[in-house]
């Protein structure tokens, strides 16, 4: 898939555009999506960084990180991405405005969006103000119940298997692998530590039955109150992995929270039970 941040980049051609932020690409993201691929003319996407939201200042947690919402874009069979830098500037601008330096200059024939889907200043644009322009704007039902918001609180509450079925794929957490205390090597279960980056949605504490790359994966989630800790820390051992991963990225999916953390007795009676999450971890499920 081409990406590019401004529309000169991509250049003007007859395009379906399916425009929204579609953080986390969930299944009503994907419905908009699919009707661009269907329309018959090239499926583009036009997206915006950062969050909306955020750029106005508003902390938003987000679902996915720009690099793999681009990913499951692809995924989707969409051709071109237009990332489009949300700036408080931009957010000025009348829809017309809008539609005249960012659509026009695409060769935008036919917008799909969501049905509430709102553009410019005062988001005063809609489905009806982008006919008015002279597109083809064809706005597409919701999914009952499936909103970016629903999913980052049920995330939040670490309901990643309720989470999941809105996103039509398993939650999924992302970091780069860095050095961390090298404790759980001496339990006898290394775990890769993850940095992961601060705007990213992180799920409750807890431990987590997953996957990554291809093996399954326990994931920790929390301050190791075992050792006293006081530092969030994200930590995954890949089950039967062996292998560096120091400085890769990693994408976790997670696929059911296993149990809440806690301090143990003794270290033979957390050695005793994290092995009990790693059994589990191997008989977790795949949701959706």
């Amino acid at each position: 898939m081409r990406v590019a941040t401004t529309p000169h980049d991509l250049g003007p051609a007859d395009r379906a555009i399916a425009i929204g932020t579609f953080d986390g690409v969930h299944i009503g993201h994907r419905r908009v999506i699919e009707a661009a691929i269907a329309a018959g003319e090239r499926p583009t996407v036009v997206t915006f960084d950062p969050h909306p939201r955020s750029a106005l200042g508003h902390r938003v947690d987000l679902i996915s990180t720009l690099e793999r919402r681009l990913e499951l874009l692809g995924d989707l069979g969409v051709e071109e991405t237009l990332v489009v830098p949300f700036t408080p500037d931009l957010a000025l601008l009348t829809p017309e405005e809008f539609a005249r330096s960012v659509l026009e200059p695409l060769g935008a024939r036919v917008v799909l969006t969501g049905a509430n889907f709102r553009f410019g200043r005062g988001r005063a644009g809609d489905v009806e103000a982008l006919r008015g322009l002279g597109f083809d704007a064809r706005p597409v039902p919701l999914v009952d119940g499936v909103s970016s918001s629903r999913i980052r609180h049920l995330v939040a509450a670490g309901e990643v298997d309720l989470a999941a079925k809105l996103l039509g794929r398993p939650v999924e957490l992302e970091g780069t692998v860095v050095a961390g205390d090298a404790r759980g090597g001496t339990l006898g279960f290394p775990t890769a530590n993850l940095a992961v980056p601060s705007e990213l949605l992180v799920p409750a504490f807890g431990i987590y039955a997953g996957e990554s790359m291809g093996q399954r994966a326990a994931m920790s989630i929390g301050v190791n109150p075992h050792y006293g800790g006081e530092e969030r820390r994200v930590e995954a051992f890949l089950l039967d992995y062996e292998g560096d991963l120091y400085g890769k990225r990693l994408i976790v999916q997670l696929w059911q929270r296993l149990r809440d953390e806690r301090a143990f007795e003794s270290e033979q009676a957390l050695i005793d039970q994290i092995a009990r999450d790693v059994e589990a971890t191997r008989e977790a499920v795949r949701p959706v």
